[in-house]
């Protein structure tokens, strides 16, 4: 342990100003600039105004909750000067990829830290926030830890950039010692970045009903961002369940609901009376709910979203959504053709385990059409995914599939039950052409039935 004095001079050596920080990345170097709430946000600025002096630059990010794109991104004017990559998109890098300024990394997210410190990924530098540094010498890395030990340990210099509101989080793996970091910039005490919950529609309650209705006590949830899993998270704090646990990817908004209404008491296993989670997003009710909380338990990716911690979890429930379907069960949660969306994040991983959990489920949501531009209705359970559109559960992993019309239940089922199931919650105004497809496909028989 550091003495006191110590920790004040290797904090005063080590402290730079955002514009010096900006000034250590040199020409083809690879940054990473933080996930989630990490995302440095004085560095990215410093970063902006040479932008265009650069060379080779590539900057890395991971589900960055920001209110815009990079300043980096928008002060250059050339890949040949800064590219971008993600491993999940969010709002920002679809617009950046539609740029032609960003490029997604496909990935499982549990793997994630070992494809950092494995494969020739490494970094020049890594850049990200961190809290205010404690008597021993200690920062917090804050509700981002997923997979930032990879990070940091495939990094040659780490470069931190101190927000006095970045929330603290309770994990030992949350915490970083002033000797492994190269460079300290006190930032600007930037207010995290929020992510709104929307208010359900009428189709989203529908579909949450579905779901909830297959739930029972003493389960543990997985709920995934938007307005679907804050609904189901609404309708089970506001129900007569009893004793649910959370083992999470993402913690979300949901969770505090369920807290408050006394019904999120106990964790699993290992971290029995533990919210575990990988890294948070939500609104200022989240950030103040995980600040110092000893029920939140941050972990790495590679353990809250590896199969084989999930299965020994019993009753596990997994709620996912997804982008469309096909009548195999193949489901597509990622890209919307060849435009990319969002990522595979952990949804296999969480697809498989809450499966293989003693009484687990795992839960595919979807609303049975979207409006397209036209003002078109299009059936998002189709007979093949539209050509481009990425697998991210295959067909012989995928268990429930809900929509507004009820919940289909595919494990085991030939291909003529899988097609028959899934056209009875397809939209009425689409189910006859989709017996007709699944005729062509040889996936009907003259005893399929379709409920009224």
């Amino acid at each position: 342990m550091c003495k006191v004095s110590d920790v004040h001079k290797q904090y005063q050596d080590k402290l730079i100003t955002a514009d010096q920080a900006a000034a250590k990345i040199e020409n083809n170097f690879r940054v990473h600039f933080g996930t989630g709430l990490g995302s440095v946000i004085d560095i990215d600025e410093a970063l902006a105004k040479r932008a265009n002096e650069l060379k080779g630059v590539t900057i890395i990010t991971n589900v960055a909750i920001r209110k815009e794109a990079l300043k980096t991104y928008q002060a250059s004017s050339s890949n040949e000067n800064v590219r971008f990559h993600s491993s999940h998109f969010t709002g920002t890098d679809r617009a950046m990829s539609k740029a032609g300024r960003q490029w997604y990394i496909p990935m499982l997210f549990r793997e994630l830290p070992s494809y950092w410190d494995q494969n020739d990924n490494q970094f020049d530098m890594a850049c990200f926030q961190v809290t205010p540094i404690d008597e021993h010498g200690n920062f917090n890395i804050g509700p981002q830890v997923a997979e930032m030990l990879g990070i940091i340990k495939a990094s040659k210099k780490i470069i931190v950039e101190v927000n006095e509101n970045m929330p603290f989080a309770n994990g030992e793996t949350a915490i970083l010692n002033i000797a492994d970091v190269d460079f300290i910039v006190e930032g600007s005490n930037s207010i995290p970045a929020e992510i709104p919950a929307k208010a359900a529609s009428e189709i989203e309650t529908e579909i949450a009903k579905h779901v909830v209705n297959l739930m029972s006590d003493n389960c543990t949830l997985q709920l995934g961002i938007g307005a679907l899993p804050c609904c189901i998270g609404s309708m089970l704090a506001e129900s007569d369940f009893k004793n649910i646990g959370c083992h999470t990817e993402m913690l979300v908004d949901s969770y505090v609901d369920l807290f408050n209404a006394g019904k999120l008491v106990a964790g699993t296993g290992a971290d029995d009376k533990k919210a575990v989670y990988a890294f948070a997003g939500g609104t200022k009710k989240l950030y103040d709910f995980i600040h110092n909380n000893p029920l939140c338990h941050i972990a790495p990716v590679d353990y809250v979203n590896d199969i084989h911690v999930i299965r020994n979890i019993d009753n596990f429930y997994s709620v996912n959504s997804c982008i469309q379907l096909d009548l195999y069960g193949q489901v597509c949660s990622e890209s919307a053709g060849y435009q990319h969306v969002s990522g595979t994040g952990g949804q296999l991983d969480f697809v498989m385990g809450a499966y293989l959990s003693k009484g687990g489920k795992s839960f595919i949501c979807t609303p049975s059409t979207r409006k397209t531009k036209t003002g078109e209705l299009e059936t998002l359970i189709k007979p093949g995914l539209t050509p481009g559109s990425i697998v991210t559960t295959p067909r012989m992993s995928t268990h429930y599939i809900v929509t507004e019309y009820g919940a289909a239940n595919l494990k085991g089922k030939s291909t003529w039950e899988r097609a028959e199931k899934l056209i009875n919650i397809a939209h009425p105004d689409f189910r006859d052409e989709l017996i007709k497809d699944a005729e062509k496909m040889g996936i009907w028989t003259k005893t399929s039935k379709i409920s009224l």
